[in-house]
């Protein structure tokens, strides 16, 4: 893209005492999201404050200069690192006048540009509607344009109306539609769990490689039919709706794979709030995949960010797999990492086909399904049954009776339980 057609932004934040994240890495994060939401950013400036200003956020002496910096480097768009309240932004503008648009507002609008699903426009739309809510008195003109760039984003582009009442109605009417989506998502996990295929769910940082990894791991299925690779680019929240695709364990039992919408550190919480029903599928995955990009400086942040949310939807009781990624690009003597949260690990690099075998093997394990040797016969008024086991299973042997099918295979527990009747 040609940098002269993107909006030029300066990111502001503010370095506290007591900050667990470094505030050069939040800022250097920031700077990534700004790229993806079609910005470039010009410049930044930090401020080392005591406190958080009430009125400004940053010091009014400070938003003085942000002015006069705006003005001097031709910039249109002021980000700031944090969430802002609506007396904030109206007194920020009231000096800068400049759009002003924080980290939280900034997340929504690249979740609005990228979400395809139903469910994932009215999602974003959601939480975009309540975000504004309290802050109707704050916003300047601009949120009423039409695709106005950064910040302003909307599914479909849709304009948005600063009257109370009205939005009051669409969070009603969008809470009421999704309320459905549930409803069919619900059937469609039914007819998943009726199928006994283990489910595997990926969860991690945004640009981790979820999605490469999921590209290749599916590449483990022999039936081209479910081979459909998902969208894979270098940016953050490069996709946000989920994926469900299939593929084969090294004894032959197939397994479904879902990857989720990615993480990031402050992660607003009305998006994790509107994702919770997208995020609360993981309850039904049998092991997760914990991607983390091994290259990145700042892996602890990834790591606990990650473990936080999972801890907050009760899932740390599940089987993990940490998958170190990306180790095509790390040497691994220097690679650091807070050992808490890592039990079962495993270091791969997706892009290269480093190592995907031995995931493939430790997933196998890990699943809590038990797996065993199998002969079954079965009677020729149950063939359906054998379309069933060979499009499930890697069937090693099959012979044709006078009486029936015999099949020889490995089976999960859940297949053991339900046909034992046929063994021999």
């Amino acid at each position: 893209m040609d940098e002269s057609t993107l909006e030029r932004v300066l990111i502001v934040g503010i370095e506290l005492p007591n900050d667990t994240i470094d505030i050069e890495t939040s800022m250097d994060e920031l700077q990534e999201l700004v790229k993806a939401a079609s910005g470039i950013v010009v410049s930044r400036v930090i401020q080392k404050k005591e406190r958080i200003n009430s009125a400004y956020f940053i010091g009014k002496g400070k938003a003085m200069e942000i002015e006069n910096y705006c003005d001097e480097l031709d910039i249109s768009t002021v980000v700031f690192n944090d969430e802002l309240t609506g007396a904030q932004l109206r007194n920020l503008e009231s000096i800068i006048n400049k759009k002003i648009v924080d980290r939280t507002n900034l997340i929504l609008d690249i979740f609005a540009s990228r979400a395809n699903s139903n469910e994932g426009k009215l999602q974003v739309k959601l939480a975009q509607l309540k975000y504004r809510l309290p802050r109707l008195v704050g916003f300047s003109d601009y949120l009423s344009r039409t695709g106005g760039g950064i910040g302003t984003r909307g599914p479909g582009e849709q304009k948005l109306e600063t009257d109370r009442r009205h939005i009051l109605r669409e969070i009603d009417n969008i809470e009421g539609q999704l309320k459905e989506v549930e409803k069919n998502r619900s059937i469609k996990r039914k007819k998943r769990e009726d199928s006994s295929l283990p489910i595997v769910a990926l969860v991690g940082y945004t640009n981790a490689g979820k999605s490469t990894l999921l590209n290749k791991l599916i590449e483990f299925n022999d039936e081209t039919m479910e081979r459909k690779p998902v969208f894979v680019k270098d940016m953050l929240f490069a996709t946000l709706d989920t994926s469900l695709r299939r593929s084969k364990l090294p004894n032959g039992q197939a397994f479904l794979i879902t990857d989720t919408v990615g993480f990031v550190s402050k992660l607003p919480t009305r998006l994790v709030e509107a994702f919770k029903g997208t995020l609360e599928e993981l309850k039904y995955a049998d092991l997760l995949i914990h991607v983390v990009d091994s290259s990145n400086k700042d892996l602890d942040i990834q790591l606990n960010t990650t473990m936080d949310i999972l801890k907050d939807l009760n899932l740390l009781g599940k089987p993990i797999i940490t998958v170190f990624n990306k180790m095509d690009r790390v040497d691994m003597s220097n690679l650091l990492f807070d050992n808490r949260f890592v039990e079962n690990k495993i270091f791969i690099s997706a892009k290269n086909d480093i190592n995907l075998d031995k995931l493939m093997s430790l997933i196998e394990v890990l699943l809590p399904q038990q797996f065993r040797d199998v002969t079954l016969k079965i009677p020729f008024d149950k063939q359906n049954l054998v379309n069933y086991f060979m499009d499930n299973y890697d069937v090693k042997i099959i012979n044709y009776l006078d009486d029936g099918t015999v099949l020889e295979f490995v089976i999960n527990q859940i297949d053991y339980e339900k046909y034992k009747t046929f063994i021999i």
